[in-house]
């Protein structure tokens, strides 16, 4: 969990980064940005808390050797002698730089901050921050002019909308560092550009990546393999997504063979999800385990993919939230199909 309240900024320089591919520039600062109090707490904000709420962290990686992964580099520099932070600014600037090749990527002021007393699990560390602000806002400036007031239109950053950032925490250095990043603009390339070709980062294997993954293939494996291996209608699918994500959030460690047993049931399917987590693990390039720590974090974000709706053409939705034996289907003569659906009361 990370805290930023007694944080401060120590250094911050700025550069602006422009689109390589469309030949735009790259302009370089030749000194740090001098803050005072009340401009630390404005950037305090707009860096920090704001953003990085989540618990989804990453680690700088190279698939031969991190220490060739160039952020990891140029922050590690920094971590062991400050004096150089600005020279190593110019380096992280010119790296983006690099890798701006898209021509879909915008050009943005690049900020790289030095921030002290960040919390991380209770724990003082020091981070080097890296952010770039790629959308301008209409801000408008009022004034007085004699008897009168006038309005000036500017553009500006918008101190409550951050667009790329990541904090790179000053612990793990073994595994990479403790990264945590954040991407609000982009989806596609632009977005891959930024956590991988830039930053070059990872997935942390913690208990966010566990859970999340776990959630993932009992998804995945219900609503693909059970469905079609077993012919499962969407009724019964509908309830072991429930109960799937029932047993992950009453639960603070998982045992997936407890999982299988309660909720999975039929000795025959626990028997296919076993060999499908096998599968899976083996195709993602990860050991998930069979028993493991959940992040209730990880499990709210993968709730939101949980829906149990049986969609009925385009004229109606059945949300089911419990006993399969409530609702049944069935088909007439002349092929229409049907759900007969019990209650005790309506709302």
């Amino acid at each position: 969990m990370l805290y930023f309240e007694k944080s401060k900024i120590s250094k911050l320089s700025v550069h602006q980064v422009g689109n390589k591919y469309n030949s735009e520039p790259l302009s370089i600062s030749k000194n740090e940005i001098e803050l005072n109090s009340e401009l630390e707490k404005i950037l305090l904000k707009f860096y920090l808390k704001s953003n990085f709420k989540t618990d989804e962290y990453y680690t700088l990686f190279h698939p031969v050797n991190t220490n060739l992964n160039e952020i990891f580099s140029y922050v590690t520099n920094i971590f062991t002698d400050y004096s150089v932070f600005h020279k190593q600014s110019i380096n992280i600037a010119k790296h983006l730089f690099n890798e701006t090749t898209h021509p879909k990527i915008k050009s943005g002021e690049l900020y790289v901050g030095l921030f002290k007393d960040c919390l991380v699990d209770g724990n003082k560390r020091d981070a080097v921050g890296i952010f770039k602000s790629e959308n301008k806002d209409d801000f408008l400036k009022v004034f007085s002019k004699g008897d009168n007031f006038e309005i000036k239109s500017e553009k500006g950053v918008n101190i409550n909308k951050l667009d790329k950032g990541c904090l790179i925490f000053n612990v793990e250095k073994e595994n990479g560092y403790l990264v945590s990043v954040v991407d609000n603009t982009n989806r596609g390339y632009e977005a891959k550009y930024w956590l991988e070709d830039f930053l070059s980062v990872k997935p942390r294997n913690d208990e966010y990546l566990k859970t999340q993954k776990a959630l993932t293939l009992c998804k995945s494996f219900i609503t693909e393999n059970v469905s079609e291996e077993f012919s499962v209608n969407l009724a019964e699918q509908a309830v072991l997504l429930n109960k799937s994500l029932e047993f992950f959030k009453k639960n603070t460690e998982i045992s997936l063979v407890d999982f299988a047993q309660e909720v999975i049931e039929s000795p025959e399917i626990i028997e296919s999800f076993n060999q499908y987590k096998e599968k899976y693990e083996k195709e993602n390039e990860i050991e998930i385990g069979n028993t493991f720590k959940v992040s209730e974090s990880a499990v709210r974000k993968q709730a939101r993919r949980f829906k149990s709706v049986i969609k009925l053409d385009k004229n109606f939705h059945i949300y089911v939230h419990g006993d399969e034996h409530l609702i049944e289907q069935g088909e007439e003569k002349d092929g229409w199909k049907y759900y007969k659906i019990y209650f005790k009361e309506e709302s």
